[in-house]
């Protein structure tokens, strides 16, 4: 894990124990470390309703594996840090951006929420949204893909 920050580095070993637990929380502490892990209780209900574009995304992703490659030609925009994903501002928004969206390189298209910090993911890409790959309010891995694009 090198010079990475060290709580981002047990973010990434804690959260699939995380996820797998179903757990609502998780603290750990481990001499001067500690990390603690926490789902969103109001924003992990309400994003469903305020998602439906993002609703076919585990019909669409045609048996690839969270870190599998994208469709020939494609390109993903991957999440750069463990935490949940959410594809709009706030509970009831609208989302960032839908499939068939143009987006530009450098365009926000979504939120992840790590150590209650809300960071914004930008697609390093120009081109056309053709599959959202995650449900908002996911948690999500660092490198996971979270939408494929035609890039222009």
């Amino acid at each position: 894990m090198g010079d990475r920050d060290p709580i981002l580095d047990a973010v990434d070993l804690l959260g699939p124990a995380f996820a797998d637990a179903g757990l609502d929380e998780l603290e750990v502490e481990v001499g001067d470390l500690r990390v603690r892990i926490a789902r969103p209780r109001a924003a992990v209900a309400a994003p469903p309703a305020a998602a439906p574009p993002t609703e076919p995304a585990p019909a669409a992703h045609d048996g690839l594996t969270p870190f599998g490659e994208p469709a020939a030609g494609m390109r993903f925009v991957s999440a750069p840090l463990t935490g949940v994903w959410y594809a709009a501002p706030s509970p009831g928004a609208r989302a960032y951006v839908a499939e068939g969206d143009e987006i530009n390189a450098g365009q926000v298209v979504g939120l992840i929420e790590a150590m209650k910090l809300f960071n914004e993911i930008k697609s390093d890409a120009a081109g056309t949204v053709t599959r959202m790959l995650v449900e908002s309010g996911t948690l999500v891995k660092r490198k996971q893909p979270l939408l494929e694009i035609d890039p222009r």
